[in-house]
């Protein structure tokens, strides 16, 4: 299989570090690509051109973040990512995700050509997702499943690629929570790049 990627997605990281977390690398090619460019290596097996992209053996083409996590549950790995208990969790993190990658897509835009209504719907989003998961008192596990390794993503995400989002203000639980996750081997491995607003 080959995993297409690229090092700054929150949503591409989660399926490394889930790969990394389950034993399922060895598995797996990873192949990381650019974004927004006709000649992405992604683009002749994912016309989408988004990432994560996952290419079976067979030739079978899957995407998103959503679909990919729970297909690894299939391949037999050290444990479930995606267990019941966490299905909710998951739900409300990839709402975080999805609202930051709204909000840092805005904020990428030129002054002129930017939103203000998005933003400030997508900022109180995130604010508000944020506030419920530091009110759940995330801790993290020493199996992380799909919401913690997602949550882990997203927030390391925020830290080095969106700092205009100061997400550590009045939510120590998640500032533990991401503390203790971004020491494990599968969030170092992940590193993303530092740049970003």
């Amino acid at each position: 299989m080959q995993l297409f990627y690229s090092s700054g997605s929150p949503y591409a990281r989660a399926l490394r570090v889930a790969l990394r977390e389950t034993g399922l690398l060895a598995r797996v090619a990873e192949r990381e690509t650019t974004l927004r460019d006709p000649k992405a290596v992604v683009l002749p097996h994912s016309p989408v051109g988004r990432v994560p992209t996952l290419v079976l053996a067979d030739g079978t083409v899957l995407t998103e973040t959503a679909l990919l996590l729970p297909y690894l549950d299939t391949l037999g790995g050290a444990y479930p990512l995606l267990p019941p208990a966490a299905l909710s969790r998951f739900g409300q993190v990839l709402g975080l995700v999805e609202g930051m990658a709204v909000w840092n897509r805005e904020l990428r835009r030129p002054e002129h050509e930017r939103s203000p209504g998005v933003i400030a719907l997508e900022t109180t989003r995130v604010n508000r997702v944020a506030d419920t998961l530091e009110a759940q008192a995330w801790v993290a596990p020493a199996r992380p499943d799909a919401a913690d390794i997602l949550l882990g993503c997203a927030l390391g995400y925020a830290e080095r690629r969106h700092r205009a989002w100061p997400w550590r203000e009045g939510r120590p639980a998640l500032a533990r929570f991401f503390d203790t996750l971004a020491e494990r081997p599968s969030f170092q491995a992940t590193i993303p790049p530092l740049s970003g607003i």
